[in-house]
């Protein structure tokens, strides 16, 4: 096992080190276009073989939903190639430059980070975003995927590997590591940091955690989508209706998908019947504190104190009142995970109070918690969202995937 990580390792430095010009990289994105589009049907067959297994494995719907590629999934796979093509290069690009009293002149540069290794759950899209966003960035990427997508993952990969290889640019700039031995993950969180810059784990809890404890190489990424939507006493109704119900129940199992709406003690008697009911109504599971079930006496559980901290990723929500936007910011710091936090208001001055004061990557003002997505920020699509507090941090895009250097020079100038 060694062995094979050590040469994936090393082939994946020596292409990270080879420079590719834009319309290069455009091209082999091209090309990986159409045989996504010409070579389908195998990728079909291939996630068949892949929801087979995982239904064997009894995953939890959420996970066989991310798992799915049909026709709708793979046109979105497509556009999101298609996106990335569209933005500009981020590499070489001078940030900034100035010139010293003394002649100095200094730019700072973008460069790409070198090796980047991605550890994963379920959803093959993100073998063909990352890949297609690591390339585009100048970085070689090593992909772990779950053993519940192998055969999608395989075919996306081997795809992504025949475009560089017919435009003559190294295959290893796109690695797969086809094997469902976990130690090989362990082994790319402890022994590669000679050839692995950053590692971004994608994935539960669990894995995140494991990433994040065992790593000894840098680590993009959040370990949970906890997100909050508030709504504050002087909401609209109908917004926070349509709001609150798109931010939970549109897709439950992305990380940018509402756990807990927090409600203003001012509006209970009107807001919370209509929005709840409408939650209900569609299948959702309501826990609430004892305010909130005084007032919504329809289905509605007891809210115990772990439910404000639990990322459901499913139909079900914690809903609590609280008495003002300070409470609400306090609740969202203490047991939110720094992800995604929105606030439903018209008042402009609580909304700047809530934008200050949320410590979240990601903090909305009359938006969706589903908007917390790199495609929906125009970045083209993402590698993940990092809630860490050093950058990168938010949705992980093409310009996020850089680092820089200062290139300086002068006419001859030494220190004295």
């Amino acid at each position: 096992m060694s062995q094979l990580m050590n040469s994936i390792g090393k082939n994946a430095r020596k292409a990270s080190l080879k420079r590719v010009n834009t319309k290069l990289k455009d091209k082999v994105l091209k090309k990986y276009l159409s045989l996504l589009d010409k070579e389908k049907n195998a990728i079909f067959k291939a996630n068949k073989k892949d929801l087979k297994f995982a239904l064997n494995k009894k995953l939890k719907s959420n996970l066989i939903n991310r798992l799915v590629i049909n026709h709708i999934k793979l046109n979105e796979i497509k556009n999101s190639i298609k996106k990335i093509i569209k933005l500009k290069d981020p590499i070489d690009k001078t940030l900034k430059s100035w010139t010293r009293p003394n002649g100095l002149k200094i730019r700072k540069v973008s460069i790409p980070i070198g090796v980047i290794g991605v550890i994963y759950e379920s959803r093959p899209n993100v073998t063909s975003d990352v890949a297609s966003l690591c390339f585009k960035s100048g970085n070689s990427v090593i992909l772990k995927g779950g053993s519940e997508a192998t055969n999608t993952n395989k075919i996306l990969v081997k795809l992504f590997r025949m475009a560089l290889k017919e435009n003559r640019i190294d295959e290893n700039f796109v690695q797969f590591i086809d094997s469902k031995n976990r130690k090989m993950v362990d082994f790319m969180l402890s022994k590669m940091k000679n050839y692995i810059d950053v590692i971004i784990p994608r994935g539960g809890k669990s894995l995140v955690k494991k990433v994040q404890d065992h790593s000894n190489v840098p680590i993009i990424g959040h370990l949970e989508g906890l997100c909050h939507t508030f709504i504050d006493k002087d909401a609209e109704l109908k917004m926070a209706i349509n709001i609150t119900y798109n931010a939970k129940l549109r897709n439950t199992s992305i990380c940018g998908a509402t756990e807990t709406i927090l409600l203003h003690e001012k509006i209970l008697k009107k807001f919370c019947n209509p929005i709840l009911k409408k939650l209900e109504e569609n299948g959702c599971k309501i826990y609430g504190d004892r305010l909130v079930r005084k007032y919504y006496r329809d289905k509605i559980y007891p809210a115990k104190e772990k439910n404000w901290s639990t990322e459901y990723l499913s139909s079900t929500i914690s809903v609590k009142s609280v008495k003002n936007c300070e409470q609400a910011i306090d609740h969202i710091n203490k047991y939110g995970t720094m992800h995604t936090d929105s606030i439903i208001t018209k008042n402009k001055k609580t909304a700047k109070k809530f934008f200050k004061n949320v410590k979240s990557s990601i903090v909305m003002h009359n938006t969706s918690t589903q908007f917390a997505d790199g495609g929906e920020f125009g970045f083209g699509g993402e590698v993940g969202i990092s809630t860490n507090t050093l950058p990168p941090r938010g949705p992980v895009g093409l310009n996020q995937l850089v680092s820089y250097k200062y290139q300086v020079s002068s006419k001859g100038k030494i220190r004295k």
